[in-house]
């Protein structure tokens, strides 16, 4: 889904003044591997004769893998082949990583003028370990961050804010001094629910009424969040 005609109304919260970390997501927010994940659930689900509907798709956005396996079981039951449909939905978007996954538009940008302002960085994904950080490292962006928090460091993943929490935690920052990029409704709760000033920046999903108004702001792209921090300033 493109985001650059987005239109929405920007809640009243504000970023912290000074922002002194930022933790962001990175499936769908930093590396364009939703659209990837999406794009090889829909050829498996094809090729096995099990189509998935476009709202089981995108409800399975920015929530990690083990929910994933209970909501396709139970929606689809127990004749849907889950083994299969990871085993080869895996290998699928293996060979598009293999074949290089892009980053989303402004990335760079604003990781370079985080890096340069001397502002900490961290990542807090649904992702596991090891394959959070190969995927950052095969993305050139690993050596941004001073904190990883995957799937594998927490009990409690996103939507809950234990991961948020903990990418805090480890940067020895106060959650209200910390400002949060998000592209999903899950990771938008987790931020927010940790107490975290959160951007959205949508990758497949719009924002709904109640994300925007929880959300410090809703912007297109990630260069458009270094516009706003440079605006700030």
């Amino acid at each position: 889904m493109a985001t650059q005609s987005l239109t929405v109304p920007q809640s009243r919260s504000a970023l912290p003044d000074p922002v002194r970390a930022v933790i962001f997501d990175m499936d769908g927010t930093l590396i364009d591997t939703e659209a990837a994940h999406r794009q090889a659930f829909v050829d498996t689900g094809h090729a096995l004769g099990w189509p998935l509907s476009d709202a089981l798709l995108l409800s399975m956005v920015g929530i990690h893998r083990d929910e994933n396996q209970r909501m396709l079981a139970d929606r689809l039951g127990p004749d849907f082949p889950l083994a299969q449909f990871y085993a080869d939905s895996d290998a699928l978007f293996e060979a598009a990583v293999d074949a290089g996954i892009p980053l989303r538009p402004g990335a760079e940008l604003l990781l370079d003028h985080l890096a340069h302002a001397g502002i900490p960085m961290a990542l807090a994904t649904s992702t596991a370990a090891p394959f959070a950080q190969q995927r950052l490292a095969r993305s050139g962006l690993l050596d941004y961050f001073d904190v990883i928090v995957t799937r594998s460091d927490v009990e409690r993943p996103k939507p809950h804010p234990e991961p948020y929490l903990l990418a805090a935690r480890r940067l020895g920052v106060d959650p209200a001094h910390i400002v949060a990029v998000e592209d999903s409704h899950a990771g938008v709760r987790s931020a927010t629910a940790a107490g975290i000033a959160t951007v959205m920046v949508p990758d497949l999903l719009p924002p709904t009424e109640e994300q925007t108004l929880a959300c410090a702001h809703v912007l297109p792209s990630l260069a458009d969040l270094r516009d706003l921090l440079l605006a700030t300033q």
